[in-house]
């Protein structure tokens, strides 16, 4: 008992004056990383590339990629095919041509029955259309054999 009054009274030395400023105590760590945010990295990446890669008079070869297109913007015309993604694509060889021609729905349609009542009263509906021509191929021909 004895030694823990003895603590107790021993005189302190620095205990009423302290020589560090008020700023240093009140200062802590930052508790966030400093840098730039690491949200909203959309944005950034390359365009599709979508729309026609021959013009209308071009020639092309069968297997040719004519036009790229997420929806039905062109139609496949003669000697045109459609892969899975909506890609027009030449058949044949020959010249491409452009064409539009008047669209009639048919009448039981999901077009005729959701579009048409939107549209004014004598308007026409176009669709555009790829096609190729083929090149002629003179002095060709197969021999039959005659029996």
């Amino acid at each position: 008992m004895a030694a823990l009054v003895s603590l107790l009274l021993r005189p302190r030395a620095g205990f009423l004056v302290s020589c560090q400023t008020p700023a240093v105590l009140t200062s802590r760590p930052a508790s966030k990383k400093s840098g730039g945010s690491s949200k909203n990295l959309g944005g950034k990446s390359p365009g599709h590339r979508y729309g026609f890669k021959k013009q209308d008079g071009d020639f092309v070869r069968a297997g040719n990629i004519l036009a790229t297109q997420r929806l039905m913007r062109w139609h496949p015309g003669a000697h045109v095919g459609m892969g899975t993604n909506n890609t027009l694509y030449a058949l044949e060889d020959g010249t491409v041509r452009f064409t539009k021609e008047v669209y009639i729905p048919l009448p039981r349609s999901t077009e005729a029955r959701d579009l048409i009542p939107k549209l004014p009263r004598g308007a026409v509906l176009y669709k555009s259309f790829i096609n190729i021509v083929p090149t002629k191929q003179e002095n060709n021909f197969k021999l039959v054999d005659m029996v």
